[in-house]
């Protein structure tokens, strides 16, 4: 299936991915791991929340660690330009059908919670709490020394699908794996910031998340953080890597959290700023697309995510098996 045209005049105007919500079983468990190990910063928390932002960030928050039985991931959200394009954003979605709630979220202005077509839970806002800059205290460096959010990747059901609905939005792919066999997509890596994505999509039963991703300064940092994790009770949560991708050539790590939330460790990527830029085709049975080295992924990596909260995940409707490592 042909990739769609982009949309360059969207509804509503998304500037960039914003941050997540993870819901966490052992709250000093997780303040371990991303506080002490990776490096993030803590803005605010109680005994219940923790919220965290990268040393590069001005906003209050890109991650919000929330405690509770199960293991789960809610909304993923997105900035907006303005309150005048938050109002358009929740026409499009309620017109269309997508039940929308107008909700109070800390340090936030006010915020709406959907969902895509697949029950991935979406939150919108145009403001949230500024705070001074870090990105000069280099006393506050420690761990992987992340500097922003990233990216999202999701597992979907329908690759295709979701394309064509994140491509409504304004989103433009950057670069696609196709399944050579059916000509359907398999996955694709969509922006609106100017990087190689803000949001990704994987063939696989979903909706679940797959991973967020931080940047990072360079790949040095990345074996940094290896050699912290391995020597400091935390070796058994290096899942894949490190390498560097065939698609967005970026220097990756993942990485698993005390409750299996997976976390990617990312540098090196492009710039995708030009409107007109031709995406890139990859074949799923291209032993470069994962790794450029040529090293595929684990079993683990196409078979496990971060269910979302609140919805069934199905499976996927294309069966194209990618090259998995023994």
């Amino acid at each position: 299936m042909p990739i769609p045209k982009p949309n360059l005049n969207p509804a509503f105007n998304i500037i960039r991915l914003s941050h997540v919500e993870l819901v966490v079983t052992d709250l000093a468990r997780s303040r371990a791991f991303y506080v002490d190990t990776l490096g993030l910063q803590v803005t605010d928390e109680d005994s219940e929340t923790i919220y965290l932002r990268a040393m590069e960030e001005r906003g209050h928050h890109c991650i919000v660690l929330r405690k509770g039985d199960e293991p789960r991931a809610r909304d993923l959200s997105f900035k907006l330009f303005d309150e005048d394009h938050l109002e358009k954003a929740e026409h499009f979605f309620r017109t269309r059908g997508h039940a929308t709630e107008w909700v109070e979220r800390p340090y936030q202005s006010r915020s709406f919670r959907t969902r895509d077509p697949h029950g991935i839970p979406l939150e919108f806002y145009a403001r949230m709490d500024r705070l001074p800059p870090i990105h000069q205290q280099y006393k506050l460096y420690h761990g992987v020394k992340p500097l922003r959010i990233d990216h999202f990747n999701c597992f979907s059901p329908d690759v295709d699908a979701s394309v064509a609905f994140y491509t409504e939005l304004g989103f433009r792919v950057t670069e696609y794996t196709e399944d050579e066999e059916t000509g359907r997509l398999w996955a694709a890596w969509m922006h609106r910031k100017g990087g190689v994505h803000d949001m990704a999509f994987t063939n696989g039963t979903g909706p679940r998340l797959h991973h967020t991703a931080f940047w990072v300064p360079t790949p040095l940092n990345i074996i940094d953080l290896l050699d912290l994790m391995a020597t400091t009770g935390w070796v058994g949560n290096i899942e894949r890597g490190p390498g560097r991708h065939g698609i967005s050539n970026a220097f990756f790590l993942y990485i698993r959290d005390p409750d299996g939330h997976r976390i990617e460790i990312y540098c090196s990527d492009y710039q995708t700023v030009d409107p007109d830029l031709e995406p890139i085709r990859w074949d799923l049975k291209d032993p470069q697309r994962q790794t450029l080295w040529g090293a595929p992924a684990p079993k683990s990596w196409f078979e496990e995510g971060s269910l979302f909260e609140g919805t069934e995940p199905v499976p996927a409707s294309l069966a194209a098996q990618p090259i998995v490592a023994p």
